[in-house]
């Protein structure tokens, strides 16, 4: 027999070496992780399958969160301030996923408060239940948490993750079992009794380790705003008894709006969360109804209709003519004026006298539709208020691609082909009459924010009145805006001499009509803004991408007849492409608006600037009850006045420091998205809108100031020193 020569021994194994290796490639490689890094947390969605897929095998994911230093993120009950992370799962057909199971929490101390979070990397579990696939799966998480060191700043993540059909996933074993470890334990032996005693809750807990007796305890309720975050010092300071019970007498929350029959803590020494219980009890006794501030709402009795209130109301209208948010759509308009003559062989619809009365009737329209859609969703139980039209980020999105195409139209990007179509900003359809009721139209829709310094107490009034009276005063309201316009039409006889007092038509026109496309792209601004508070900054940056679509597509619409129409149609397809890409990838972050969340801290160093806290129900007569002043901001970025009061007066450093030197607590009830318990708080006050502002003194009945606030009305109210 012939022997191999050793070189070609050592080749044959090394083929057979690589032909091993390749098949072990070719094999299914159990990774399961999916890594998404926003400014201020590295979130990672994992997945942990030690036995496989096999049916009736433990199977998990988790989302781990890596807050950058000095940061964290909040457990299930926040405690005084925060939101706990919410992970909103996307599965295969058949899957299901388990509740979060949270891992201990720290106790993070703010001031005079308490929160409960993560101020270190955390991995929030779900056990999954799934069913055979023919297909590699694929399962998706949206995680949206809060993420807060001095200031707070809402954050999310999609991550996505495609699993093997077959092998163990044990890749993250250690930081499951970490979290499995972190995890508060059940114990049969601890038992929790639970007694309301008035407006308190007699907690005593027995079976606890018998290392832990004497020790100080962190008691937290996984149920927020049930009780108070802070245990009572003191005499009722919470007790170990000789046979090793712990007890506490709990006082209930102010801000309590629940009565759960049952309730859970999770139970661990001060000095370690190592080693957390956790305990259930039901609730013996009755809860106490005055412990909740926020009684039921009772509109107030009704009011009546005076003619002051209406000619409050037709001039407060007839100065919206004259708000910056109205004024690019006015200009429009008497520029359309210019081209119909006042008299003369005219067809009527083609005259000014029917181009006024036909705008008058679209804001005098709109007014008592928009009015009467309020109080009709009002009947219905719905918590709304004027301008709740720019609550909805899609009504503020439409508004933002109306006037960037009518800017762009006026500037000469495009022109519309056509003889039916004219001018974007006319919207010429068939008829004139058309363009006057859309522009009457469209000036109302963005009038309705800038009405509070003029119609704040009129339109609060409306809430007590009956149906008919209150549509009556936005009546007044719509025929004083739409003034000007309602006296051509019905006084044709002043049409000429206002006529012959115009520039005649000429070249200026054409530059007018071009200069009219600045104050609108200034409104998108604001609006793009208004936006951003709305939804994110995510949400913002998608819809500029859209609206570079739209330009693009609006530009390549209004090449020249020059150029090569195969060119024209290349450009339309690719900006229609990109603008179909982000509408179809991302469109959802421009119309669902965030949670309001916020946080700060009430206690400031002496002689600083008080910082704002968030405003909740309840929270002012607390904080005044307690002997401290306070001063209510109720706002909305949509609400001009309220800005330029915000970086006006409330931005005054002489007068922010006199605050903080009285102790007087800020607050800011932000109504930029919908809020029922904002538009409550509004309707006790007796307004329908913002701006509002609102002073609580110990022992004394809040105090509205104006609306358009000054430095020495918010000096008066609280009784500072003017300097």
């Amino acid at each position: 027999m012939k022997l191999i020569h050793p070189k070609g021994w050592l080749a044959f194994i090394s083929t057979l070496l690589l032909a091993f290796c390749g098949l072990v490639s070719l094999a299914p490689v159990a990774h399961a992780s999916a890594v998404v890094t926003t400014p201020h947390v590295r979130a990672e969605l994992m997945a942990h399958a030690p036995q496989g897929w096999q049916a009736g095998q433990t199977v998990w994911l988790g989302v781990a969160l890596q807050p950058q230093a000095g940061w964290h993120t909040y457990w299930k009950n926040p405690g005084d301030s925060g939101l706990p992370t919410e992970l909103r799962w996307t599965l295969p057909k058949g899957w299901q996923a388990g509740p979060v199971i949270w891992p201990t929490p720290e106790v993070l101390p703010l001031g005079d408060s308490l929160n409960y979070g993560y101020d270190h990397p955390v991995l929030l579990r779900a056990q999954l239940q799934v069913t055979p696939n023919t297909a590699m799966p694929t399962v998706q998480v949206k995680a949206n948490w809060l993420v807060c060191k001095t200031e707070c700043i809402p954050e999310s993540a999609t991550l996505s993750l495609t699993l093997p059909l077959s092998g163990a996933i044990t890749e993250h074993a250690a930081s499951f079992e970490a979290a499995q470890a972190a995890q508060a334990q059940t114990r049969p032996e601890v038992q929790a009794q639970a007694v309301l005693r008035g407006p308190n809750l007699a907690l005593r807990l027995s079976g606890l380790p018998a290392s832990w007796r004497g020790q100080a305890l962190w008691v937290l309720p996984e149920t927020p705003e049930i009780l108070s975050t802070q245990l009572p010092q003191g005499a009722a300071a919470p007790t170990w008894s000789n046979e090793g019970v712990w007890q506490v007498l709990w006082p209930l929350s102010p801000l309590r709006e629940q009565s759960p029959q049952r309730l859970r803590w999770l139970v661990r020494l001060q000095s370690s969360p190592q080693g957390s219980l956790s305990v259930e009890a039901p609730v013996q006794g009755s809860w106490p109804t005055e412990s909740t501030p926020a009684a039921p709402f009772e509109p107030p009795p009704e009011s009546t209709l005076s003619w002051g209130v209406l000619l409050g109301a037709l001039v407060g209208g007839l100065v919206l003519n004259l708000m910056p948010c109205v004024f690019p759509v006015l200009a429009i308009k008497l520029l359309s004026l210019l081209k119909f003559q006042p008299t003369g062989q005219v067809t009527w619809g083609h005259s000014l006298r029917a181009q006024c009365l036909a705008y008058s009737l679209g804001v005098v329209a709109s007014f008592m539709a928009l009015g009467g859609l309020m109080l009709l969703l009002r009947t219905g139980g719905a918590q709304l208020g004027w301008g709740f039209q720019l609550q909805s980020p899609g009504v503020v999105a439409f508004l933002i691609v109306l006037f960037t195409t009518m800017a762009l139209n006026l500037a000469g990007v495009y022109e519309w082909r056509g003889a039916w179509l004219g001018d974007l900003t006319q919207v010429n359809w068939r008829h004139p009459l058309v363009n006057s009721v859309f522009s009457g139209v469209l000036a109302v829709l963005i009038a309705s924010p800038c009405t509070a310094p003029f119609m704040g107490a009129s339109l609060g009034l409306t809430l007590t009145l009956p149906t008919l009276s209150a549509l009556t005063v936005f009546l007044a309201l719509g025929l004083g805006m739409a003034l000007p316009y309602l006296l051509l039409g019905l006084l044709p006889q002043v049409a000429p001499w206002w006529v012959r007092h115009l520039p005649k038509p000429g070249a200026w026109m054409q530059t007018f009509k071009q200069a009219m496309a600045f104050p609108l792209l200034a409104t998108v601004i604001w609006l793009l803004w208004v936006l951003g508070q709305q939804v994110g900054l995510e949400g913002m940056v998608v819809l500029m991408g859209g609206l570079l679509a739209l330009s693009g597509v609006l530009w390549a619409w209004g090449l020249s007849s020059g150029n090569s129409p195969w060119l024209r149609r290349c450009l339309l397809v690719a900006f229609l492409a990109l603008g179909g890409v982000l509408v179809g990838a991302w469109g959802d972050l421009v119309v669902h608006p965030m949670v309001n969340t916020a946080s700060s801290n009430p206690t400031n160093p002496e002689g600083q600037a008080p910082d704002w806290q968030v405003w909740r129900p309840g929270l002012p007569e607390s904080l005044a009850a307690q002997g401290q002043p306070v001063f209510v901001d109720f706002t909305a970025a949509w609400c001009v006045t309220c800005q330029f009061n915000k970086h006006a007066t409330l931005a005054d450093a002489r007068l922010l420091r006199d605050m903080a030197q009285h102790k007087v607590a800020l607050l800011r009830a932000d109504w930029t998205r919908q809020d029922p318990d904002i538009t409550q708080a509004l309707r006790r006050l007796g307004r329908s809108g913002v701006p509002v502002y609102v002073v609580h003194l110990p022992g004394q009945a809040p105090m509205v100031l104006p609306e358009l606030l000054t430095i020495d009305a918010v000096r008066a109210a609280l009784h500072l020193e003017s300097h």
